[in-house]
């Protein structure tokens, strides 16, 4: 059942963007414990002010959830209950819950225009999309890199502070929320419907799909959201993009399962239905097995974190071998120069920079493939030879 509780706004913050931050009490808890952070989704629920009576969603925070941290506005009592909801909308999000609204569709009726040939980047966590994105707009400057957010994460476009600043920034030509999730520049049914759209209508030269910030997890191999990869890669594949796959690693997380390339990614990899690009830093020799720890020694030196004991040595399951491994060039100096976002799982750039790299790779690559796509951006890349990349080593075979 849903954990709802009385609340009263105690503190705000601004109101001008896709959500709002709020300090709330709960009903019957007058005093300092009974005060907690809250958020508002502006498009849904509205605007609150100091004084306002909420009814909010308290599991998150309850649960004690490290990307929940928070409650949720479900409904602002004093003015939330007249909304004119969104003219000409047809189609539902969220339907057949308590926050069901109506949207405006991308998806139209002209006739699909097949194979898209323009290349996808697939992540596993929303922490990804900064770097690649970076990444991206170092190797291939002026071509435009749109993000389709799917599920797997948070579901409202407003929450990701990241697109905001790469939107500001110009590093993203867009964003487009797919299936439940719901809030971008445009609202698609499906994650192909957001790509077809991204890639064709919006004239993107490539496109970034994963989940919003948060997925949920557990140690078991299908029971995460980094498996939404799965779905957005066969999407990608079937509309006839060059799909990349932007491996998820870790040189700096507690959990084994996670360490060297995550089981996220590793199952994904085994249940694809076709080959994909997958990149690592230049100088990997591989993803997995005892050459791990060589090759991060070699790409990273002293950025490496010295810690005890930390095993990398992860099985090589054998249907890896069957994709397009390639390696590419990363700058962790310049992308921790940049000011974006460096953190996952409350872990900086030094502390795991195996994350970052790798995600680094995927942005270069995935420029590699933009700069060499049929089209206008593949003919100005035969026009201009400086841009295009040199990707080092050979695949993994």
């Amino acid at each position: 059942m849903l954990k709802l509780r009385r609340a009263i706004v105690i503190d705000v913050g601004p109101s001008d963007g896709p959500e709002q931050d709020l300090v709330v009490e709960l009903d019957g808890h007058r005093s300092e414990i009974g005060r907690r952070p809250a958020i508002a989704d502006v498009a849904l629920v509205g605007t609150a002010q100091t004084g306002d009576e909420l009814i909010v969603n308290v599991q998150a925070l309850d649960l004690g959830l490290g990307s929940g941290g928070f409650d949720i506005v479900h409904v602002n009592l004093t003015r939330g209950l007249a909304g004119d909801g969104k003219p000409g909308a047809s189609v539902m999000k969220l339907n057949y819950t308590s926050l069901q609204h109506a949207v405006s569709p991308i998806e139209d009726e002209r006739p699909m225009s097949l194979p898209l040939q323009r290349p996808v980047a697939v992540l596993a966590l929303h922490g990804q999309l900064a770097p690649v994105a970076w990444a991206f707009a170092q190797a291939a400057p002026n071509v435009r890199l749109g993000y389709v957010q799917t599920e797997g994460g948070a579901l409202p476009g407003g929450h990701s502070r990241t697109v905001r600043a790469l939107r500001e920034r110009g590093l993203l030509a867009g964003h487009l929320t797919a299936g439940a999730a719901f809030g971008g520049e445009g609202e698609a049914m499906t994650t192909a419907g957001a790509l077809h759209h991204g890639l064709g209508a919006l004239g993107w030269d490539a496109a970034v799909c994963g989940p919003g910030p948060g997925i949920v997890g557990s140690s078991s191999p299908l029971g995460h959201g980094g498996l939404s990869a799965l779905d957005s890669a066969h999407a990608g594949l079937a509309l006839g993009c060059e799909t990349l796959l932007v491996a998820r690693m870790s040189s700096g997380d507690p959990r084994a399962r996670h360490r060297g390339i995550s089981h996220h990614t590793l199952t994904v990899l085994d249940l694809l239905l076709a080959p994909v690009t997958v990149a690592l830093p230049a100088g990997m020799r591989s993803p997995v097995g005892v050459d791990l720890r060589a090759g991060l020694g070699a790409v990273f030196g002293g950025a490496m974190p010295s810690r005890p004991g930390l095993e990398l040595d992860v099985a090589r399951p054998a249907r890896i071998t069957r994709h397009d491994w390639r390696r590419a060039t990363v700058n962790l100096p310049g992308y921790a120069a940049s000011g974006l976002p460096a953190q996952t799982m409350g872990r900086g750039l030094l502390q795991d920079p195996l994350f970052f790299g790798a995600a680094l790779a995927g942005g270069t690559a995935l420029a590699e493939l933009a700069m060499h796509a049929d089209g206008p951006v593949g003919e100005r890349a035969g026009e201009h030879g400086d841009h295009r990349l040199k990707l080092t080593g050979p695949p993994i075979g």
